[in-house]
């Protein structure tokens, strides 16, 4: 990852310029550095239980992963897929499919176990609902 140089006390935006640098992948390493570090200061609070739920909440795609999908989808889109893309992007979509049925999960355990209704938890994690075209 490469370095950059900021003064000892740096505002939230002057952060983001610096961030803004840096390239795709060192973007989504550092974003993924940045949820774990938000579940751990969480977690010091939460309950091991609680804990372990927002992990897998916050696990996200990899990079690799995320961006070969995106470009198989682009490519159905396009009607250019071959039949081998055709077979690796079911592969990929069961991939995607069984992550996010185990966040969805994880969500709605941790919002049964907080006793509150899943969009209330949602809003207070900071969690929008994707929009698809």
């Amino acid at each position: 990852m490469p370095t950059i140089l900021l003064d000892a006390q740096v505002s939230p935006e002057a952060l983001l310029k610096a961030v803004d640098q840096l390239s795709a992948a060192d973007l989504e390493r550092l974003f993924e550095q940045v949820l774990a570090l938000r579940a751990h200061r969480n977690a010091r609070a939460l309950p091991a239980e609680e804990s372990d739920l927002l992990r897998k909440v916050n696990r996200g795609f990899s990079h690799d992963l995320r961006e070969r999908y995106d470009t198989l989808i682009a490519r159905r889109r396009a009607s250019t897929l071959t039949p081998g893309e055709h077979d690796e992007l079911l592969r990929l979509t069961d991939q995607v499919e069984a992550l996010e049925a185990e966040r969805a999960e994880s969500l709605a355990h941790l919002a049964r176990l907080r006793g509150v209704p899943l969009a209330a938890l949602l809003d207070s994690l900071g969690i929008h609902a994707a929009e698809y075209a």
